[in-house]
């Protein structure tokens, strides 16, 4: 059985901002079902058009953008909240990929239906710019920490930034969390090689600040971590689509 917009596990979680019932009754007749992906799966395609839009209910995702010499830039990890699909809403074909890491449970919603936001429901049409602007501002805080940071920071910096995401989401609980990405992940994120993030790694261990093994993140020290991070990792709230 679908998950009713009015029942949905995310609403009250943390990092979303609320939204009245008139706007979850809209919101249900917006999604067409739900998909069911095992990991592996390619949601979204770059260079590709597709006829659907997807809101990640639980499970995680990599989204990454292929190069011509056949290296790959992750540009984001997928977690539970993300709206996936707008770029090819809006400009016919995706930029980037996104695939399943975990098993997921997406809505799905009707490509098309996409305009009857900003036709007959404008704050949830809002809710959609407000995602867009939130992606663009964390965007702009990747470069400028993929581009400034030593490399020690930069993997304080996204781990951190992780944490605070899978805690707002209900994920993060007692300074634990899945953590299901590989190192290789993290390297094509911060534009590491594997070897040198895995040095990193090893030395936020040693000096107590966290651990990664099995799929699974503890942060010993968060104050350290964020410290390190050069901020706290506070993310801002944002709509629930």
């Amino acid at each position: 059985m679908a998950t009713k917009c009015e029942n949905c596990p995310l609403r009250g979680q943390s990092l979303f901002l609320e939204f009245s019932q008139e706007e979850a009754d809209f919101m249900q007749r917006f999604k067409t079902g739900e998909m069911q992906a095992e990991p592996g799966t390619h949601l979204l395609t770059q260079g590709e058009k597709s006829p659907q839009l997807f809101t990640a209910l639980s499970g995680m995702g990599l989204k990454y953008k292929m190069l011509s010499d056949g290296s790959r830039q992750v540009v984001g990890f997928v977690m539970p909240g993300d709206f996936l699909g707008l770029q090819a809403g809006v400009m016919g074909e995706m930029g980037h990929s996104v695939e399943a890491v975990t098993d997921m449970t997406l809505c799905v919603f009707n490509r098309a239906g996409i305009w009857d936001l900003f036709t007959s429901h404008p704050e949830r049409a809002f809710a959609v710019a407000h995602l867009a602007a939130v992606e663009e501002h964390f965007l702009g805080d990747a470069l400028a920490a993929v581009g400034q940071r030593p490399a020690y920071e930069k993997i304080a910096w996204a781990i951190a930034r992780f944490y605070r995401r899978a805690e707002g989401t209900g994920l993060g609980r007692k300074n634990a969390a899945p953590l299901p990405f590989t190192q290789q992940d993290f390297a094509d994120a911060l534009g590491l090689s594997l070897v040198h993030t895995n040095k990193q790694l090893a030395k936020l261990r040693k000096n107590g600040v966290l651990s990664w093994q099995q799929g699974s993140l503890t942060i010993h020290d968060l104050e350290k971590l964020e410290e390190l991070a050069g901020e706290e990792s506070h993310v801002r709230k944002r709509p629930l689509v």
